[in-house]
């Protein structure tokens, strides 16, 4: 399943002169202008003039034959939580208004700027990433497309950045990954999402949550489009994606820990789209993996997330800890009672984690499972916070493991028109990020009944 455009069409269209990057920048701002919408509560900061300026220099590059890429042009929002020269960067927090402006562009946002992307706006989120439903009490929350007069979450903490390209406001957006940042944010919303190995985009000029475990990755609206986004951010080629097929893949699905309390929904559209993979020649096979069933207890004292946001929050929970989100700072604060054993003790139960959980996988080219045992729900539902912590630890629970894991994983629509959306989570070891695409790609097409 994919909306249109897509990253390669939109290319198309420019080459062929069908479009310009004006009119695709002047659309998209037309989109977050438009008071009807969810622009306000998507975007912290939009520099329209400048991307104006952007736009015009593409077209005079492409009119030159001197684009910097077959994408230069293409509008593409950016989280809060990336350094662009001369804009502040706030993480979609209070507590970092005032800080100055960053003095240049975080390596990934530099990348996409040389590959020619125009950089439309600076999109809101969980504030400090610390969040899977992407709720903002600073800032608003944008509404899920899915639904939008009840007023369903968008998933977090890549909140803003999933909405922007759903409405049409930025054709693919950056974002990062902690815990499931990007892949839930694109389940919740009909979008894919990615989440590479961590070490191959590098992490400097973002504000981090968890230096053990962050990802940067994109949000699109197809596979191609986060294969090419990806490939700009990791400084490599794009993936040849056009022979992809799943016959004749062997795709592990864990019995343990990730399948319980599925809910109707979800449970439905994963067994669906398991016997499509099948029928279209994968095979699958269901699998123990006791292994997950421990990761509970790893993060009994609140694990990487916790511990080292601590280590980056805690001079500024001295000076100005009102100013925080209290469902932020509980989880930030629960760093303070880590010791460095419980933080030995934490990297060691990781890595033995990581040695039996590759062994048990193995023989296969990937494991499945649905992204989120849960469907989106509404936003008045989590005002009571018992409630609302209960939710995010479901909402993470499944794309957590493959961060926790050090590998690469993506989210691929898996509901039809008019069901509630779901997401098809593909994952591999750390470094098959290549191979995952190209796998992914071919999935979605069987996945979606194409």
């Amino acid at each position: 399943m994919s909306l249109e455009p897509t990253l390669p069409t939109l290319a198309a269209d420019l080459a062929a002169g069908r479009t310009s990057s004006r009119a695709l920048v002047q659309s998209c701002l037309d989109r977050i202008e438009d008071p009807s919408g969810e622009g306000r509560t998507t975007f912290l900061h939009v520099d329209k003039n400048a991307a104006l300026a952007q736009a015009d220099a593409m077209d005079l590059l492409r009119s030159s034959g001197a684009a910097p890429s077959p994408y230069a042009g293409i509008p593409i929002s950016i989280k809060d939580l990336f350094d662009i020269a001369g804009q502040v960067t706030r993480a979609g927090s209070t507590v970092l208004a005032t800080r100055p402006a960053a003095s240049r562009d975080a390596p990934s946002v530099a990348r996409l700027r040389r590959a020619g992307f125009v950089l439309i706006g600076r999109t809101n989120m969980s504030e400090f990433a610390f969040s899977g439903l992407g709720l903002n009490p600073h800032y608003g929350t944008p509404r899920n497309p899915w639904q939008r007069d009840q007023g369903h979450i968008p998933g977090g903490s890549s909140s803003g950045a999933a909405i922007s390209v759903a409405d049409a406001m930025a054709h693919g957006a950056l974002g990062t990954d902690t815990g499931g940042s990007c892949r839930i944010p694109a389940a919740f919303t009909g979008l894919v999402g990615f989440k590479p190995t961590a070490q191959r985009v590098p992490r400097d000029g973002a504000i981090p949550l968890s230096t053990s475990l962050d990802s940067i990755g994109p949000l699109a609206r197809s596979v191609a489009c986060c294969a090419i986004l990806d490939a700009v951010l990791a400084a490599e080629p794009a993936p040849d994606l056009g022979e992809s097929s799943v016959s004749g893949l062997r795709f592990a699905v864990a019995k343990t820990f990730v399948l319980e309390g599925l809910e109707t929904e979800v449970a439905a559209h994963f067994e669906r789209s398991l016997s499509r993979l099948s029928a279209a020649g994968a095979h699958i096979e269901a699998i123990e993996i006791p292994e997950l069933a421990e990761i509970p207890n790893i993060n009994a004292k609140g694990g990487f997330a916790s511990a080292e946001s601590y280590t980056w929050h805690r001079r500024l929970i001295e000076s100005n800890a009102a100013a925080y989100d209290p469902r932020v700072l509980t989880r930030i604060q629960r760093g303070a009672t880590q010791d460095a054993a419980d933080y030995i003790e934490l990297l060691a139960a990781r890595k033995t984690l990581i040695s039996a959980v590759e062994k048990r996988v193995a023989r296969f080219d990937g494991l499945l499972m649905p992204t989120t045992p849960i469907i989106p729900p509404r936003i008045a539902a989590l005002q009571d916070d018992a409630e609302f912590f209960r939710t995010n630890a479901l909402a993470l629970r499944n794309p957590a493991v493959i961060n926790l894991l050090d590998g690469c994983a993506i989210s691929i629509p898996d509901h039809c028109e008019g069901e509630p959306p779901t997401g098809l989570m593909l994952c591999a070891r750390g470094g098959q990020d290549r191979q995952l695409l190209r796998d992914a790609a071919a999935a979605a097409s069987v996945v979606s009944g194409r």
